[in-house]
């Protein structure tokens, strides 16, 4: 599979191409294309700011125009956030890239376009699309930074390529503490709360000794938190205990 080419349009400042390069290699992409940058390419200030990303602005194609940079794609979105009075169909990064997943799939090559960071897309740019990504942001502020833009791409790009739970569990070199374990901690501290009274009046003992239960087993603890928690409840009354003998 071909990934997305990503199209610079008239980019302006040096640091905002090294910063897109940059966040293209975080998701994958290395496939970036710099139509008529307004200081000159290569650029100093892009290789500073791309950080580790040098390889992508290695590889970057140089082109004279947009018709140049995408004529061998065979569907191209345009990222703008402005109305058009244009007849296009405008989707969501999730959607176009979801589409461009297909599309590549398929064997088709795609490029998306992003407009220079004053202005972003004129209109003669867009009619060369075959579709509009429009972010849902603040309609007040609707202004995406180049880098910001492009890194939203990026990621929904390598989130439909390279799905990822929503959750995960990180078990650093730790071990679920077992059901008995869990119990003994729940006997422990059972042991203690009885001790300062907590249980009262006595007809809510059963229920709260059963709420107390459920916490612990609901809470996944690993054996060293167990231990933790052991030693935190000896700690507790020892000090109880050597202040009663004061």
């Amino acid at each position: 599979m071909i990934p997305p080419a990503f199209i610079l349009v008239r980019p302006q400042m040096g640091e905002n191409i090294g910063a897109s390069a940059r966040a293209m290699l975080n998701f994958g992409l290395e496939r970036m294309r710099i139509v008529s940058p307004r200081d000159g390419w290569p650029n100093s200030a892009a290789v500073a700011l791309a950080s580790g990303a040098g390889r992508v602005l290695d590889q970057a194609g140089l082109f004279g125009s947009v018709q140049e940079a995408i004529a061998d794609c065979d569907f191209v979105f345009a990222t703008t956030a402005r109305g058009r009075e244009l007849t296009k169909p405008i989707y969501t990064p999730e959607a176009a890239m979801e589409h461009a997943r297909a599309l590549v799939a398929a064997g088709k090559r795609v490029g998306v376009l992003f407009g220079p960071e004053r202005a972003g897309l004129e209109n003669e740019d867009v009619v060369l699309a075959n579709a509009i990504v429009t972010v849902p942001v603040n309609p007040d502020f609707a202004s995406l930074n180049l880098a910001q833009c492009v890194l939203l791409m990026g990621y929904e790009w390598r989130r439909q390529t390279q799905p990822a739970e929503g959750i995960v569990m990180e078990m650093a070199r730790t071990d679920f503490a077992s059901g008995i374990e869990v119990e003994k901690l729940g006997d422990h501290f059972e042991e203690r709360l009885e001790a300062a009274g907590f249980f009262f009046p006595e007809a809510k003992t059963p229920g709260m000794k059963a709420s107390l239960r459920n916490m612990w087993s609901r809470l996944g603890l690993t054996k060293a938190e167990v231990q933790t928690f052991h030693g935190m409840l000896r700690q507790i009354a020892y000090r109880l205990r050597s202040q009663g003998d004061e």
